[in-house]
């Protein structure tokens, strides 16, 4: 059963998250900004100007009493000693902002939006240093850890997309219908009217591997091999889109969360944690060992649909409602998964040790 952190908030929660000291900052809907001790004692709230949405909130890497939230086309820094009007105020998004992700060095802020605009803000200069683009709205962004200057992204355009801050232009791009195996193609039940719109990236703690959740209900997880990536594995998820994926600290324990109400515990460890000195040529032992009828333009066909079908969950919360974020804290010494969904509260569940 969930323990419920309630008070907060009189609207639906939109976003989580959780700094190093285990203060747990929500946003909700019409401006609403709370933060929560470990225990689910309220810390501290504010109304954010306008009214607007609370739709990311992230506490900086470096300094765990900084806080970055998005309400609208907005991003507004605030200290979470002293939570009234914010330090700082940016206003570099033209449309509502989805996601926001600061580096582990805390020198740049990404803001993705509605427009399908990745805003690159400059921290320490106070401005836009680039302006990367989906062709739909960006639903996702993320620093990978370990590599300040590299970024993953996914939009509703089914793109999913590796970024480097040098260049305007992505590395490498996947869209998520073409690398479909021929048994998952549109003619199969349901996928033409479930495209794999992306909704969600989270990346691993080695910075090289990272997952994405999307509309068809699936788990796609990819690793990142020099200025491209390849997919790793593939698994169905949830019954319903999957709106949210988030690796946990612990190497390859992935959660996901999903529009059917459920909240899915992975160990993908057997699959990619295998943490060889060339993964590319762990990729090609496995091409070579799949009969020539599963090749196909040189990418694994029907192996990725049987790696899918070996994957299943280590633990499954039947939440109930829809979940609209979950995020990982430690409480009292043990593992817990924060909900938020529908509600105006954050539904909190026990975790397996790994």
């Amino acid at each position: 059963m969930a323990v419920k952190w309630i008070g907060g908030h009189s609207s639906s929660i939109l976003c989580l998250n959780v700094n190093t000291e285990g203060l747990v900052a929500s946003g909700a809907e019409r401006g609403e900004l709370t933060l929560w001790d470990g225990g689910g004692t309220l810390a501290g709230q504010l109304q954010l100007p306008k009214g607007d949405d609370v739709t990311s909130v992230v506490f900086s890497p470096r300094c765990p009493t900084r806080l970055y939230a998005s309400h609208g086309e907005s991003i507004s820094l605030l200290d979470v000693r002293s939570l009234k009007e914010p330090i700082e105020h940016f206003h570099v998004n033209e449309e509502e902002i989805n996601c926001l992700s600061v580096n582990e060095t805390e020198n740049f802020l990404a803001a993705a939006d509605d427009s399908g605009a990745i805003k690159i803000m400059d921290l320490e200069n106070k401005k836009v240093s680039r302006s990367l683009r989906h062709s739909n709205i960006c639903s996702s962004v993320v620093f990978r850890p370990q590599r300040p200057q590299s970024l993953v992204s996914c939009g509703l355009d089914m793109q999913v997309m590796l970024w480097n801050l040098q260049k305007a232009r992505p590395l490498w791009t996947t869209n998520l219908q073409e690398c479909e195996t021929e048994e998952d193609s549109p003619q199969s039940a349901g996928q033409f009217f479930n495209p794999p719109l992306a909704h969600s990236l989270s990346v691993a703690s080695c910075g090289n591997i990272f997952g994405c959740g999307a509309q068809d209900g699936k788990v796609r997880i990819f690793r990142v091999t020099g200025v491209k990536f390849e997919r790793e594995l593939e698994f169905q998820g949830h019954s319903l889109g999957v709106s949210q994926v988030l690796f946990m600290p612990e190497a390859y324990w992935l959660l996901t969360g999903g529009n059917d109400g459920k909240v899915l515990l992975w160990d993908v460890s057997g699959d990619v944690g295998k943490q060889q000195k060339s993964p590319a040529k762990s990729l090609q032992r496995r091409k070579a060992q799949a009969p020539a009828s599963t090749r196909k333009d040189g990418k694994l066909n029907n192996v990725a649909s049987h790696e899918r079908a070996r994957v299943l969950p280590k633990l499954t919360i039947e939440h109930g409602e829809k979940v609209n974020w979950i995020s990982c804290a430690e409480i009292k010494g043990s593992k817990r998964v924060l909900v938020a969904d529908q509600s105006s509260s954050v539904s909190v569940y026990p975790l397996p040790e790994p």
